[in-house]
């Protein structure tokens, strides 16, 4: 599918180079140069392009995460159990150390009509499910531990004055700050019956990774929107509780400083009602605000727009747009760590992975550096 859809992107970047080429072939039949709407079109048409260009970057990047996670998941290696395990404890009853001991009931994976081997199919249908973008929009530093991440930070600049000739200079420090990243765990467990391991007609280990994988990034995604939603700065309140104008998102835009509108990485986050809700809006000349590119990113007055489940719906009070630079997120983490073992629960037969993931973000200068349009209190 991924294949399909970089070959598409790459057909349609060539159709819009034919495009361009089609209007200056046009210009120079007359003997004139390009006229303002034809400049205008090429520039429509070269923005269309790089959205294309943008859109076989992410897909080849996810590809390649995608194989690089099913081979983590088909090279695991099994763990020792903690003391406590079900391991432990029959060791304990053979030892006769423990004379007795009840197990916990674990809901597993187990075989089923829809999981055992058949003679038509021999894959999944994975449910597409949408994990958000602020992981891949932040600046992500790999740590080899979880130990605190202190980053630091300008919050002010010296400031220049004018003197007379002779007169003594005045002093004016810089002012620094810092944030500080305190990775956290958030992992879960997947146990499987082992007669699913071994009767299984479709990759059953990497269709875990897949599903995994995806879990993880939603909770990323969540975890690092809260500490935005923390500190982003209010850049426009609308006038009502349940819609806001293009004009409302101009000011949210114009909310931030002008080098903040400069810096690569600035752009729009909302949520998919407020996605729906911006592709209706339009400007004075009756067209759409924004620009929509299927794989993304879409752009919305310039600037490009991305949708996260962990963004709010419109409603009052709430903060269903971001708009800044989303690199001054700062994320800190220990990668995706994946351990298999067949002794958590052992009296089921049961293989069981688990997954763990160290995470911790905070934006630099966030007040400043992302702004949020909030709705009106109802």
């Amino acid at each position: 599918m991924t294949d399909s859809f970089i070959r598409r992107q790459q057909e349609l970047k060539g159709n819009l180079t034919m495009q361009i080429r089609s209007v200056i072939d046009g210009a120079e039949s007359h003997g004139r140069g390009l006229d303002a709407a034809e400049v205008d079109q090429i520039n429509r048409i070269e923005a269309d392009i790089e959205s294309a260009q943008r859109s076989i970057e992410v897909a080849q990047q996810s590809e390649a995460r995608a194989v690089e996670f099913a081979e983590v998941a088909r090279n695991v290696e099994t763990v020792d159990e903690t003391p406590g395990s079900s391991a432990e404890i029959f060791r304990s009853l053979a030892e006769g150390s423990l004379r007795r001991h009840t197990f916990e009931n674990r809901a597993a994976l187990v075989p089923s009509a829809n999981t055992v081997g058949t003679d038509f199919l021999d894959m999944v249908m994975m449910k597409a499910r949408l994990v958000g973008p602020f992981l891949e929009l932040a600046e992500v530093f790999q740590r080899s531990s979880g130990n605190d991440l202190r980053i630091p930070v300008l919050t002010g600049y010296s400031a220049a004055t004018e003197k007379a000739a002779g007169a003594a200079l005045a002093e004016s420090n810089p002012v620094f700050g810092s944030i500080n990243l305190q990775p956290a765990k958030q992992g879960f467990l997947v146990p499987v019956a082992n007669e699913l391991l071994t009767d299984a007609s479709f990759p059953l280990e990497s269709t875990i990774a897949d599903q995994a994988g995806n879990a993880i990034g939603t909770r990323a995604d969540t975890i690092i929107h809260t500490a935005v939603a923390a500190v982003a700065g209010t850049g426009v309140t609308a006038a009502s509780a349940t819609v806001f104008t293009a004009d409302e998102l101009i000011d949210l835009v114009f909310s931030v400083d002008g080098a903040v509108r400069n810096l690569p990485g600035t752009g729009f986050v909302v949520s998919t009602g407020t996605l729906s809700q911006i592709r209706k809006l339009k400007d004075g000349d009756n067209r759409y605000l924004l620009d929509y590119v299927a794989g993304g990113p879409s752009t919305v007055l310039g600037f490009p727009i991305f949708e996260s489940p962990s963004m709010p719906v419109v409603e009052a009070s709430s903060e269903p747009v971001f708009f800044g630079h989303f690199p001054s997120i700062k994320v800190a983490t220990t990668g995706l760590d994946v351990a298999v073992s067949p002794d958590y629960a052992f009296n089921q037969d049961v293989t069981t992975y688990r997954f763990l993931y160290r995470i911790a973000a905070a934006v630099a200068n966030g007040a400043d550096h992302v702004k949020s349009l909030t709705m009106a209190a109802a």
